[in-house]
């Protein structure tokens, strides 16, 4: 009895997966029409490769399974590269696009959805990360107009903070000396920790006090809607 549950919940699990391969293929396809020959080439390459090796030693069948087996592999990995592509594409340009890019941070990071600070007027953004290398701010608009208003909202944490805590300003964008939207991520994470988790667990309780001072979100800004799909991002 305990077999047959065990098979049926392995069914549905393996027909979930399915699914959701079929989902980031029909999203990355309609802004990838290239991904379908792009996956094919993975595939048909790596069997090709294979079955010529497997003529050469002796072992065709074994290698071209092999081959098989490798090239689906490799085509799924094309497929959440450019999944991962597609999805950055689409949030260019969009306010909040930052934080949607930070929602795949790992453990240890703490991304608020509001902005901290506001430009009515232009409506350049600044985001707040808080983890072990610090307060990182992210800026959202053209350069040095965003950087006036980081400067503010960094120099406003210090005098909360005090000067132990790194208060560090990164600019996102297309623009020279910004960094790319698909880059952001790695770029929080290869940043040096200068604080232990105890320490980061006050700091998000010192600056969430500080959450009335914060003007109001513009309009039009949704971060939570517009998160790119985690699964794509995030591969298999």
């Amino acid at each position: 009895m305990a077999a047959k549950k065990s098979e049926t919940d392995a069914a549905p699990a393996k027909q979930g997966r399915l699914r959701q391969y079929w989902a980031v293929f029909s999203m990355t396809r309609r802004h990838d029409p290239a991904l379908v020959w792009w996956m094919l080439l993975s595939l048909l390459g790596t069997v090709a490769v294979s079955l010529v090796l497997g003529i050469v030693l002796g072992h065709p069948i074994y290698l071209s399974t092999f081959g098989v087996m490798f090239g689906a592999t490799l085509a799924l990995y094309v497929l959440t590269r450019r999944a991962e592509t597609a999805a950055f594409a689409q949030l260019l340009g969009q306010p909040g696009a930052s934080v949607a890019a930070l929602q795949n941070l790992r453990k240890g990071w703490t991304v608020e959805d509001q902005p901290s600070a506001v430009d009515p007027r232009t409506q350049d953004l600044v985001f707040r990360a808080i983890g072990r290398p610090g307060v990182v701010l992210i800026t959202e608009g053209p350069l040095p107009r965003v950087n006036r208003l980081a400067e503010q909202e960094r120099k406003r944490i210090t005098r909360v903070l005090g000067a132990n805590v790194p208060v560090q300003i990164v600019c996102c964008g297309e623009e020279p000396g910004q960094v790319q939207l698909r880059k952001l991520t790695r770029t929080l994470l290869k940043m040096r920790s200068s604080l232990t988790k105890t320490e980061v667990g006050e700091v998000v309780k010192r600056l969430r006090a500080l959450g009335g001072v914060r003007p109001p979100i513009p309009k039009g800004v949704d971060p939570m809607r517009i998160r790119p799909d985690r699964k794509a991002t995030r591969g298999r």
